[in-house]
């Protein structure tokens, strides 16, 4: 099957990509590079290649549409708290540029598309686990609107030219290649002092990690599996770990000793944090889907990939 990957060349992107390529797919990888990186898929030789453009550029995407059969739709800006500095970020790099991916579909007559959402549209849930099911959904960031707002588009274009969508909201996804999140921000602020780190709120803050291989096999499963027209899917660890907990974890794979915590105080490590999150993956579970480690195994295996690879 051609596929085409938006933001193919980031962190879970271009792990989705070597797994498509190893399957047999031949793969076009689209993406802007403002935080992915050729280095990520020049591995690939064979049925891939890399098409530099922009999804707020609707005729860059017409052009990478061509011969497509499936899109798996990656491509955002990756991180939550740029929202507060840069208040159309999420507006311009979400859900403009999925309906411009919608639109470039609809002409091609592309009509299957699997979508990256994410945990933060169901804002703070009442209910934890939280399942596919909950509402109200109320986002409390930008990032979390624009997700939203994109799983509205995608279902609208399904029922409304006959398309099929599979939308996945993430927990936290670390691991290889990963390029931003609190495992990048306390590696880095260890490096430059190796007795002090600053951690963002009181270290409460309670969420669920696991590794981008486990997230990309969540993403084959559903479109293996799921046959309805529009399909969501949590995809997650059923553990969660605290920020002191990742801190802790982080200073021992680095062999550090007397590493003083500074908080800066306060429920949330910035606006729009939600501090507890803990999805329900039993949806997941009964298509055959389940992480093979659990959230604190997770952050011990990506913090030593991270240090391997920085």
């Amino acid at each position: 099957m051609k596929v085409l990957v938006t933001g193919g060349a980031g962190f879970i992107g271009s792990n989705l990509v070597d797994a498509l390529v190893e399957k047999g797919h031949d793969v076009t990888a689209f993406d802007n590079l403002s935080s992915g990186s050729e280095s990520y898929v020049a591995h690939h030789k064979n049925n891939f290649k890399l098409v530099k453009g922009d999804l707020t550029h609707p005729a860059d995407i017409d052009k990478a549409m061509k011969g497509v059969e499936m899109v798996f739709h990656l491509a955002a800006n990756p991180d939550v708290r740029h929202g507060i500095d840069h208040t159309r970020i999420d507006l311009e790099q979400g859900t403009i540029a999925t309906h411009n991916l919608l639109e470039a579909m609809r002409k091609a007559k592309v009509g299957k598309i699997a979508f990256s959402s994410s945990s933060t549209v169901y804002g703070e849930a009442t209910v934890l686990p939280t399942p596919e099911n909950y509402g109200p959904m109320l986002p409390i960031s930008l990032y979390g609107a624009s997700k939203l707002a994109c799983e509205g588009l995608i279902s609208s274009y399904c029922h409304s030219f006959e398309m099929q969508a599979w939308m996945y909201r993430f927990a936290n996804v670390i691991g290889h290649r990963g390029t931003h999140g609190v495992l990048v921000d306390f590696i880095a602020k260890l490096r430059k002092d190796p007795k002090n780190l600053e951690i963002l709120g009181d270290g409460k803050q309670k969420k669920s990690y696991f590794l981008v291989q486990d997230c990309v096999a969540g993403i084959m499963m559903g479109v293996d599996k799921a046959k309805d027209q529009v399909n969501i899917f949590n995809l997650a660890c059923e553990e969660w770990t605290d920020v002191t907990q990742v801190a802790d974890i982080v200073v021992s794979e680095m062999g550090l000793k007397d590493v003083k915590y500074h908080y800066t105080g306060g429920t949330r490590g910035w606006v729009g944090d939600i501090p507890k999150t803990w999805l329900s993956i039993d949806k997941a579970r009964k298509m055959g889907w389940a992480p093979r480690h659990s959230s604190e195994e997770a952050v011990r295996l990506a913090v030593r990939e991270l240090l391997k690879s920085r």
